[in-house]
């Protein structure tokens, strides 16, 4: 059983909260986007409101164990201050030791203690025992609320676990949960999934585990070529995983034995270059010639996914469809992202799987216009697997 923070009575307690703030920043260090910050926001509110101290960890980055200025948390310790501005945000420039136990003890309950980078020490990603009993020792209630790590066995969100009695899941990890978990065991049907990305090999395991529930797959991204090479067609100099074009096929005949729809797309945007600005045009899958590399989506197959979206009880939607970044190869992950919001407002649960998705929906501006966007990249993604979350079971108490 996971018990919610909710479930838990804070009053007068520190309660050690493992928070996902690895934001992107600018050069200057400036926040570009502070999701992950708001997400947490519930959970910190509901320690506050409950008369407990939020004392929030979290890595930003990858210092490898070192102290960087660069991956300080105290630029966002001030911004979080920014978010709220009647609550006193401290800030320890440690993780661990005397300094962060001086910071904690001057805090009293209405105020938010934020922790110096984890990462700032290797014994972090190592699950070292001493540092999770150090770690420990800085508050009576442990919460996980970073669901981006949850599949991390790192000290913060699993090792540390253990040595609380009373530990439980942060509103935003319920959440993900939730609704993670209400897509793959008991969806609204039509269950439909998007499944793209560059490569196969790193959602062999999803496109299988979603062929349980689902009716319709769609695949798009890079990966499609593979597919496309595993039905015999040339594919010019498009991206192929020569080692997984077997696997693909494989995939295929799986699909069609259990009466999944595997729609792998009928046309596609090739160009000569992998360049926004190099000649481009629209051709059907079986006329890709040698010298053009396909980097989207074609209008016809943008088309066919719409209207698959657009009439599915629950939409799962995870990797672009193309090179999203370079705007004129933009249009089929733009495309899917319009529809995944129509599909939201005709009354269907729509779930972004994290990563470049999320970014990609929150680029074309539906952000909010969708039933839930994860948190977690490849966290969703092993979750979607079926594979056990560390930082999920470690939180279970029997």
């Amino acid at each position: 059983m996971i018990r919610s923070i909710r479930d838990i009575d804070v009053k007068g307690k520190r309660v050690l909260t493992r928070v996902d703030f690895n934001v992107p920043q600018d050069e200057a260090g400036v926040i570009i986007d502070d999701t992950r910050i708001t997400e947490s926001l519930p959970t910190i509110r509901t320690i506050l409101d409950g008369g407990g101290i939020p004392i929030l960890m979290s890595h930003l980055g990858r210092p490898k164990g070192t102290r960087k200025v660069k991956y300080s948390l105290r630029p966002v310790a001030a911004h979080l201050a920014g978010q709220l501005p009647n609550v006193p945000v401290h800030f320890a420039d440690d993780c661990i030791g005397p300094i962060a136990h001086t910071v904690i003890e001057e805090a009293r309950p209405g105020s938010i203690v934020v922790l110096e980078n984890l990462r700032f020490y290797a014994e972090e990603e190592a699950n070292n025992a001493a540092f999770c009993r150090q770690l420990a020792v800085l508050g009576d209630v442990y919460c996980n609320d970073a669901f981006g790590t949850a599949h991390r066995a790192h000290a913060s969100t699993a090792g540390i676990a253990h040595l609380f009695a009373e530990r439980c899941a942060g509103i935003l990890l319920m959440k993900e949960l939730d609704y993670l978990g209400s897509a793959l065991a008991n969806p609204k049907h039509p269950f439909v999934a998007i499944i793209g990305g560059s490569k196969i090999s790193g959602k062999i395991d999803v496109i299988r585990s979603l062929m349980a529930s689902c009716e319709t797959i769609l695949i798009g991204g890079g990966m499609m070529f593979t597919f496309l090479k595993a039905q015999g067609m040339d594919v010019g100099d498009s991206l192929v995983e020569p080692d997984k074009i077997e696997l693909a096929g494989q995939l295929l005949e799986e699909a069609e034995a259990r009466n999944v729809r595997l729609l792998i797309p009928d046309d596609t945007v090739v160009a000569t270059a992998f360049n926004n600005d190099a000649q481009r045009k629209t051709v059907h899958v079986s006329d890709i010639r040698s010298g053009w590399m396909g980097l989207d989506i074609g209008p016809k197959t943008i088309k066919t996914f719409d209207d698959v979206i657009r009439s599915a009880g629950t939409v799962l939607w995870n990797g672009p469809m193309g090179v999203f970044e370079m705007p004129n190869f933009a249009a089929g992950t733009k495309a899917i992202a319009d529809s995944m919001a129509a599909a939201t407002a005709g009354g269907a649960v729509t779930i972004v799987g994290g990563g470049d998705s999320a970014a990609a929906i929150a680029e074309f501006g539906h952000k909010h216009h969708v039933t839930h966007v994860s948190t977690g990249g490849g966290a969703s993604l092993e979750f979607l697997e079926g594979r056990v979350l560390p930082g999920v079971a470690a939180l279970d108490i029997p």
